[in-house]
């Protein structure tokens, strides 16, 4: 196996580093998290914009609501009008918020009816007729949202609303999800209409949002993967062609759809004195709920056989704000954050990650992996403390993403100065692959996480390829050389090259992809 220019170089700028810290989450990844899909958040993208006249912004991404089925009607996949939604920026390498974007959602239900006989009757479905991005007359159930700027604390700062910078106003229409092609005939024109300039307190330039639902970008044998990797050729090197097997699987998130939250912000308005950001997305609910505190409606139908109008109501939720979601780096808190610390890890701060230090510093899937696939040649690195993934994960790389003065904390770290890689020219090994641009110098949506985390997680890292110090582990350094994958990869085609990025939602009607 050749080593990459990009592996030489993430070896070469590791430093001795303190310990601390611990990995995210994504889709389904603890047990509380799975009984609200509203605020599951499933991923995390921050990058510096690769479409063209775009050059010197950065883009955010966070995604809510895993597996959503195209086809989930007449209650599609609306945002929690009683959650908190946020994206935080750190600027300062200390763990802790600079500036928070806080999402506010409200849904409207229209009441819209028909004539059946003689008695107006409310319908059963989302809408009465195709939708337009210029008209709600046909629409019943409708959804806009807020954003507010909070600087330094998100729970004590003071929040400044975020507005349209063609009308002014403080409220953001959200499409409706991709019904069908006789709901919404162009879907993605209608859609890109809900993209809008938006006017950014204490910024200069504006930037952009969309919210909306898009196709789920994140690619993963996700089955195979938790049936105890279950993978055939869990290596390259096993595959008869290893050259193709990293496409051998499909892609378990191939057909399903989720809601983005999609920002672009100058980086100026981003990065403090140093051009290094750490980002990460949360949700919180309320900690008090009154279930059924009203009639959920005034609607009565008054004959012999009709139905009555619901005598409960929806939930009226009170009191402080209860982080619920947190996701900044992907996918750990699925196989890294043991099974006791994973709804805990999704209510903590980056400053309080010190609790969870022995889940990087000695980590299980390694050992686990050893035990599948020993026979195979895989060898967990006998390295303890990881330092290496401390600097992966925790503090960012020296000469690369960390932050002059950082204090560890699992954030996404992205360096705003450096260059970008156009769209056609990205590997979606990040670094590993020799593309300073992309993970874990931030995260694209390109980006094969899980192949990058499995030879990061495996010690691809520690083996000292300038010659300058000692081999840590001589006995797993054939192992930690190793090209592991889940054998699922990310195909260019099926990404924009614009904001927002992620393509058009899959369609309810018809089930092609990307209709």
């Amino acid at each position: 196996m050749s080593i990459s220019k990009g592996s030489r170089l993430l070896t070469a700028v590791l430093i001795t580093l303190t310990t601390g810290g611990a990995l995210a989450s994504s889709h389904r990844e603890a047990p509380f998290i799975t009984t609200r899909p509203k605020v599951d958040g499933t991923d995390f993208y921050m990058f510096n914009s690769y479409e063209a006249g775009r050059a010197g912004y950065v883009t955010l991404i966070a995604n809510y609501q895993p597996f959503e089925d195209p086809q989930g009607g007449p209650n599609y996949y609306t945002m929690d009008p009683q959650a908190l939604y946020e994206i935080l920026i750190d600027n300062t390498g200390t763990g802790t918020e600079s500036l928070t974007f806080q999402f506010r959602f409200t849904t409207t239900d229209s009441g819209l009816a028909v004539m059946a006989g003689t008695k107006s009757v409310p319908v059963p479905l989302s809408n009465i007729g195709p939708l337009s991005a210029t008209s709600l007359s046909a629409q019943n159930v409708s959804e806009s949202y807020t954003i507010t700027l909070v600087r330094g604390d998100r729970r004590t700062g003071m929040g400044t609303p975020i507005t349209d910078a063609a009308t002014g106003s403080m409220s953001f229409a959200k499409p409706f999800d991709n019904i069908g092609a006789k709901s919404i005939p162009n879907y993605a024109a209608y859609a890109n209409s809900f993209i809008h300039n938006i006017n950014i307190p204490g910024c200069n330039t504006p930037g952009r949002v969309f919210v909306g639902q898009r196709a789920d970008g994140f690619v993963v044998n996700l089955g195979e993967t938790f049936d105890l990797v279950n993978i055939k050729y869990p290596v390259q090197e096993l595959a008869p062609n290893p050259a193709t097997a990293r496409n051998l699987a499909p892609n378990s998130l191939a057909g399903f759809n989720v809601t983005s939250i999609a920002l672009e912000v100058p980086a100026s308005c981003l990065a403090g004195t140093d051009p290094v950001i750490g980002g990460w997305t949360t949700a919180s609910v309320r900690q008090a709920t009154v279930v059924n505190p009203q009639p959920q409606s005034s609607h009565s139908v008054g004959s012999v056989g009709a139905v009555a109008s619901n005598p409960t109501g929806p939930a009226v939720e009170g009191g402080a704000w209860a982080q619920v979601s947190r996701l900044g780096m992907p996918l750990v808190n699925e196989v890294v954050i043991g099974l006791p610390d994973k709804d805990l890890f999704n209510a903590s701060q980056p400053t309080n990650d010190a609790q969870f230090a022995d889940y990087v510093t000695n980590p299980s899937l390694p050992v686990l992996l050893q035990t599948l696939f020993g026979a195979a040649g895989v060898l967990a690195p006998n390295v303890y403390p990881r330092t290496d993934l401390v600097a992966a994960f925790l503090t960012g790389i020296s000469g690369l993403n960390q932050p002059q003065h950082v204090t560890p904390a699992e954030e996404l770290r992205l360096n705003t100065s450096t260059a970008v890689t156009a769209a056609g020219s990205q590997n979606d090994l990040g670094v590993l692959g020799g593309d300073l641009a992309g993970f874990p110098n931030g995260r694209r949506p390109i980006d094969d996480v899980v192949d990058i985390e499995l030879r990061v997680a495996m010690g691809v890292l520690l083996t000292p390829y300038d010659g300058s110090s000692k081999d840590p582990d001589p006995a797993s350094d054939t192992s930690r050389q190793l090209e592991y994958t889940d054998g699922a990869e990310p195909n260019p085609a099926n990404y924009l090259t614009v904001f927002p990025y992620l393509n058009t939602p899959y369609a309810g009607s018809p089930t092609s992809a990307n209709d």
